[in-house]
C-alpha cells in the first residue's frame, strides 16, 4: 500500500487517515466524561460505533485471540504475601476483634439486657451475645420480662463481681489473672450452670496451676463433681492419694467424713486400689530383673566354655588374663560357682544349694541352646535328651521360664535402641 493509504503493511494507522480520523474520535468520546467531571461511567457505549477486536501481533489481521485462564488453584494473592505476613495479620486481626468485643461489653453501647445480682447491681449487656454464648441464658432472655427496652433476668448466688468477669468473658474470652485467682470456683459454678464448657476449661486449668493445696484439695474435688469436671476430679484425686496422711488429717477431710461418708468410701477403696496396683507393678519389675539377670547368666556360661575368659576357660583356649575387663556382668558370678561345682565334695541330692543352682542353669541353657551338637557347654546334649522324660506340668514350668527370659532380653534390647 502506498503511504497515503489508511494503514500500511505493518499495521500502523496514520492520523491523516479516515481510520485514524475514526480513532481520535473515539478517544476523545471516551475521556469526555473525565475531563468535564461527568459522574457517568468512564465511557458511553452508544458512543462506540463498533465492538473492540484483540488481534494477535505477527498474525493476519482479523483472527481473534482468547488469553488462556490461569492454571488450577492459581492465587495471585499468595504469590504477592507469604504465608508468615497472612498469619501475623490474622492473628493482629483476632486481637482487635477481640478488643472490639471487649470495648462493647465495659461501654455497654446500644445494651438491651439488665443483669441483676444478688447485692442488687445491674450489668448492661447485649441479648445476643448472651443469648450465642449460653443455652441457658438464651431461655432465661426468652422468658424475660421487658421494662423500658431492657430484658431483665437476675443470677444470683455469687458475688457481683464474679458475675461481672463471666459475662465479660462471654464477650471476649478475656480474664483479669487476679480476678480468676479470686473467684475461680465461681467462675466455675456458673460455667457448670449455664453451660459454657470454655470458661470450664479455663477454670480447670487454673485451679490446677495456681488454686489446689491440701488444705482445699477435698472442697474443690466435692466442687468438681458437682460441676461435671472430669479432669479436676481426678487431679483432685490424685493429690489426695499422693498425700493421703496429710490430707486425711486437714478440716476438709473431716468436713466430707460427716457430710459426705460415701465419697470418703470411694476414695479409700480406690487409694487400696492403687497401693495393690503399685504393689504389682514393683512385683513384675524385680520379675524383670531376675529374668534379665538369667539370660545375664545364660550369655556368661556361652561365653566363659566357649572363649574363656580371664582366669578360667576350656582346656584348648589360652587364659586372656586377670588385666582384661570381661564385657559380661555375670561372668564373675557363673566363675565363682563353676569352680564351686567342679570342687563340691557333696554328691547326694539337694544336698548343696549352690550345686543344684548349677544345674538348674545348665538345663536352662540346654532349653535355651539352638545348637546342641557343637555346643560346649557342658550336658547340653544330656538335658536336651532328658527332656522327652519329664511330667507334663514340670515342662509347661520351663517353658514359661524360657518365655519370659528371651522377652526380657528383648525388652531390655528395645529400651536401649
Amino acid at each position: 500500500r502506498s503511504p497515503s493509504c489508511a494503514e500500511d503493511t505493518k499495521g500502523n494507522v496514520y492520523p491523516g487517515s479516515p481510520q485514524g480520523q475514526m480513532g481520535q474520535s473515539r478517544r476523545h468520546t471516551l475521556m469526555a466524561p473525565l475531563e468535564s467531571g461527568s459522574s457517568q461511567l468512564f465511557f458511553d457505549s452508544s458512543a462506540i460505533d463498533g465492538p473492540f477486536d484483540v488481534y494477535e501481533c505477527g498474525t493476519l489481521a482479523g483472527t481473534r485471540v482468547v488469553p488462556d485462564p490461569p492454571p488450577p488453584g492459581t492465587s495471585y494473592g499468595k504469590q504477592r504475601s507469604s504465608r508468615n505476613a497472612k498469619k501475623a495479620r490474622r492473628v493482629h486481626g483476632s486481637e482487635e476483634v477481640e478488643d472490639c468485643w471487649n470495648r462493647l461489653f465495659l461501654e455497654g453501647y446500644q445494651a438491651d439486657v439488665r443483669v441483676s445480682t444478688g447485692d442488687g447491681s445491674q450489668i448492661l449487656s447485649h441479648s445476643c451475645i448472651l443469648g450465642i454464648r449460653s443455652p441457658v441464658l438464651r431461655s432465661m432472655l426468652e422468658e424475660a420480662r421487658i421494662e423500658h427496652g431492657f430484658r431483665n433476668i437476675l443470677i444470683s448466688g455469687v458475688p457481683s463481681e464474679a458475675v461481672r468477669v463471666f459475662i465479660r468473658f462471654l464477650y471476649s474470652s478475656r480474664f483479669e489473672q487476679g480476678e480468676m485467682k479470686k473467684y475461680a470456683l465461681h467462675l466455675l459454678v456458673l460455667s457448670h450452670v449455664f453451660s459454657v464448657q470454655s470458661l470450664k476449661i479455663v477454670c480447670t486449668d487454673q485451679l490446677e496451676r495456681f488454686f489446689l493445696a491440701p488444705d482445699n484439695v477435698v472442697d474443690v474435688l466435692q466442687l468438681a463433681r458437682l460441676c461435671d469436671a472430669p479432669r479436676l476430679s481426678l487431679i483432685c484425686t490424685r493429690m489426695i492419694v499422693g498425700d493421703f496422711k496429710t490430707i486425711s488429717l486437714s478440716e476438709g477431710w473431716k468436713v466430707m467424713r460427716r457430710a459426705n461418708p460415701s465419697l470418703e468410701q470411694e476414695l479409700l477403696e480406690f487409694l487400696v486400689e492403687v497401693d495393690t496396683r503399685r504393689q504389682e507393678r514393683a512385683k513384675r519389675m524385680e520379675e524383670k530383673k531376675v529374668y534379665l539377670q538369667l539370660y545375664e547368666a545364660m550369655e556368661a556360661l556361652v561365653h566363659i566354655c566357649r572363649d574363656g575368659c580371664r582366669t578360667i576357660g576350656p582346656w584348648d583356649q589360652k587364659l586372656k588374663g586377670s588385666q582384661v575387663v570381661c564385657k559380661f556382668p555375670a561372668c564373675k558370678g557363673i566363675e565363682l560357682l563353676v569352680r564351686h561345682f567342679s570342687a563340691c565334695k557333696k554328691r547326694v541330692p539337694r544336698g548343696c544349694a549352690n550345686c543344684k543352682r548349677m544345674w538348674q542353669l545348665l538345663e536352662l541353657h540346654s532349653r535355651m541352646c539352638s545348637t546342641p551338637d557343637t555346643c560346649r557347654v557342658p550336658l547340653c546334649r544330656h538335658f536336651k535328651d532328658k527332656i522327652w522324660h519329664r511330667s507334663k506340668k514340670e515342662e509347661i514350668k520351663w517353658n514359661i521360664l524360657v518365655c519370659k527370659v528371651l522377652e526380657s532380653n528383648a525388652t531390655s534390647t528395645s529400651i536401649l535402641k
